[in-house]
């Protein structure tokens, strides 16, 4: 059976793009890493693959504000292509920086409309926050990253720009409503978080977000970072080899070969 083609884009800062790959490649997809100015120049390449990833790190350093110099790039040069990728329901993830890019090239909430409308913004604290939380699984949400993933899940989480906010509360109510938020920050019982469990302030705590077919999916915690179980500080999570990173880019892999 022909692999699953799996398309990392990175830039000057990105980071993670390593890791990325390493955790795509475990799950049994053929990976490759590009550089934006490679794909600038084909464009239609991108069409070529199944999914598409946008690393963490800190493009062009963050210099005007996280994951914005990249969203208006990647936007402005590719933005017919990725919008047919993710209007054609091929799986597309951003994580951290990468969730960043997508919110502000406006590819989430909604790739049909295309605007940004939330953002990113400087944690509450004021400084970059670096360590494990907890995560609690919306039920109802439709997000195919997510499937067969626990109530409460841990992973990293490294920004100092993770706060989510919606443009406005009409907005909130519709991600709400269509199930669109996938993880929102928790205690280990699944209560609401406060800092330092909620690491940036989000509005409802919200760490990850999906548009309404399930297949774009950002989220500011690093599951790339928590593959294999060795991984974990304390062993939490899963049981044997993998931590749950390891289930969330399965799933992209098998909603493609499915």
């Amino acid at each position: 059976m022909k692999k699953v083609k799996v398309l990392i884009l990175r830039t000057a800062g990105t980071n993670c793009d390593l890791e990325t790959q390493s955790a795509f490649e475990l799950c049994g997809a053929a990976v490759e890493r590009l550089h934006i100015n490679f794909l600038t120049n084909n464009k239609d390449k991108i069409l070529n693959y199944d999914i598409l990833a946008f690393p963490g790190g800190f493009s062009y350093g963050d210099d005007i504000a996280s994951g914005k110099i990249l969203a208006n790039e990647v936007k402005n040069k590719l933005g017919d292509q990725v919008k047919k990728f993710a209007l054609s329901e091929r799986p597309i993830i951003g994580i951290c920086n990468g969730f960043q890019v997508l919110a502000k090239m406006g590819l989430l909430p909604e790739p049909k409309l295309f605007e940004q409308v939330s953002t990113l913004f400087y944690n509450d604290s004021d400084k970059f926050e670096c360590r494990w939380v907890y995560l609690k699984m919306e039920e109802k949400s439709n997000c195919i990253w997510t499937k067969n993933i626990a109530s409460i899940i841990s992973l990293p989480i490294a920004h100092g720009e993770g706060k989510f906010i919606p443009k406005d509360k009409k907005l909130l109510e519709i991600l709400n409503k269509n199930n669109q938020v996938v993880f929102r920050y928790s205690t280990k019982d699944g209560k609401e978080a406060s800092y330092p469990l909620c690491p940036n302030g989000s509005i409802e705590n919200i760490a990850g977000i999906c548009n309404k077919k399930g297949n774009v999916f950002g989220l500011m915690p690093h599951p790339e970072r928590y593959v294999l179980s060795l991984q974990h500080p304390c062993r939490e999570g899963l049981d044997g080899e993998y931590g749950w990173g390891k289930i969330i880019f399965q799933n992209a892999v098998n909603a493609v070969k499915s």
